[in-house]
């Protein structure tokens, strides 16, 4: 059986996984591999955007700013998240991108955690 708890930095933890700390990603048998949800420690430079549009996504997903301002473009909106705190759902189906306005730090949780979403490493504009 694989440890029961287990205490780090999301910081450091996330440097080496485009800041994805929880997951299917992580190793089986560690307490971080999950298939239920995964969770994003997401330091952003300012213009900082994704690389491409995510489609098909079949995940709903939460993003909570820590601080900054940052740019969640959505099919039909544009959500900007300005204060601490501020944060934005979308449900499965919904295609998205972002864009850190100025240095930015947010957390996501996407669930279930589903393999092959990888994309292109963000890019600055």
């Amino acid at each position: 059986m694989g440890e029961t708890v287990y205490v780090g930095n999301a910081g450091v933890d996330g440097a080496g996984n485009a800041g994805w700390l929880l997951g299917h990603f992580a190793p089986r048998g560690e307490i971080r591999h999950s298939t239920d949800v995964e969770v994003k420690w997401g330091v952003h430079p300012p213009g900082e955007t994704r690389s491409r549009w995510a489609t098909g996504e079949r995940r709903t997903t939460l993003l909570v700013l820590i601080e900054g301002r940052f740019r969640v473009e959505l099919p039909d909106r544009t959500v900007r998240l300005a204060a601490p705190g501020d944060y934005v759902v979308w449900a499965r189906g919904v295609d998205h991108s972002w864009y850190a306005e100025c240095a930015s730090v947010v957390l996501t949780v996407r669930w279930p955690s589903v393999p092959g979403y990888r994309v292109d490493p963000p890019v600055l504009r």
